[in-house]
């Protein structure tokens, strides 16, 4: 117990370090600057929708679990999940074990969690793919260049293949998604916490296709949602640009983060990610990295609390221990 408590405290330090490591390396002063260009006030209305958008998600893993508790306990792992992935010095990857750990504090077992965020995983990734599809449509309807054309054709073109082999062979890929989990939560496992030596229950819900399907449409609509809060981040920043070429950009972008996954916050993808992509509709390359610099703001004000809450919890857990 004394070692889970010096790891739950090195994990706070580490949060709080990494997310002032990430405002540092950008510049205090221009993530202070892109906070007050837009006002405290609507800043925090920016930071109300990710936490809307992090909710939802939560609940579109909650259907995945397929479990009889409400779905509380997994909107608030989403959110830890998020807030880990950007403000702890971890990779996505870690966010996720992080995510189920929370989750199981509300009293949701090992096995469910690991199982459920495993499945949750593999219907966000169609999910993305879908979305990142959307935006290669939306480029080339409103972006007339040659240039671009036929990349955009060839990227659609393995979108659609890629959403069909991940759709309809997700009931094949159980081995493999089982041995993903047992690398992502081995500690756990080893500990007996999680129990990963019968695959019955994991390939069951991978058969369960209606569940998986409005998994992965619960999931697109979250992503939508994250377009909305691109769209309104850049015009809070005065930007004009159409609610497609927002949807269009936070698509491609996370599409091009994908190969950044093990990058801790993917710091400096993003935001030559947003310059690239801006630029690619007019928008100038400042006002794309301040868009990149409030998002980050956002993103650590909402963090780092919620990290502390979940740190509080585990230390009350540790305590009578």
């Amino acid at each position: 117990m004394k070692n889970l408590r010096k790891i739950s405290l090195a994990a706070l330090i580490l949060g709080v370090t990494g997310a002032i490591f990430l405002v540092g390396f950008f510049g205090f002063a221009r993530v202070t600057h892109a906070i007050l260009a837009v006002g405290l006030a609507k800043f925090a209305l920016f930071a109300a929708w990710q936490l809307i958008t992090m909710a939802f998600l939560g609940v579109a893993w909650w259907v995945v679990a397929a479990t009889d508790h409400n779905p509380l306990p997994y909107a608030w792992g989403r959110m830890v999940r998020d807030s880990a992935g950007s403000c702890l010095p971890f990779s996505v990857l870690g966010g996720l074990v992080i995510g189920a750990r929370a989750v199981t504090l509300c009293g949701i077992s090992w096995h469910r969690a690991a199982v459920s965020t495993i499945v949750d995983v593999t219907t966000e990734f169609a999910a993305e793919i879908a979305f990142a599809g959307l935006g290669l449509v939306i480029l080339l309807i409103t972006v007339n260049s040659p240039g671009i054309r036929l990349p955009a054709e060839i990227g659609l073109g393995l979108a659609v293949v890629a959403l069909i082999a991940v759709t309809f062979l997700q009931h094949g890929v159980a081995p493999i998604f089982v041995a993903l989990g047992k690398r992502l939560l081995g500690p756990w496992i080893e500990q007996g916490k999680i129990d990963f030596g019968a695959e019955a229950e994991l390939t069951e819900t991978y058969g369960k296709k209606h569940i998986l399907a409005l998994g992965t449409v619960l999931h697109i609509l979250g992503w939508v949602a994250k377009g909305l809060g691109n769209f309104i981040a850049f015009h809070l920043l005065g930007v004009e640009i159409s609610l497609w070429a927002a949807l269009a950009i936070e698509g491609l972008l996370h599409a091009a983060l994908a190969g950044a996954v093990i990058i801790p916050g993917y710091a400096g993808v993003q935001e030559a990610g947003y310059i690239g992509l801006g630029a690619l509709w007019g928008v100038p390359a400042e006002l794309c990295l301040e868009v990149s610099l409030l998002r980050r703001a956002r993103d650590i004000a909402l963090g780092i609390p919620i990290l502390l809450v979940w740190q509080i919890v585990e230390v009350k857990r540790l305590k009578p221990a």
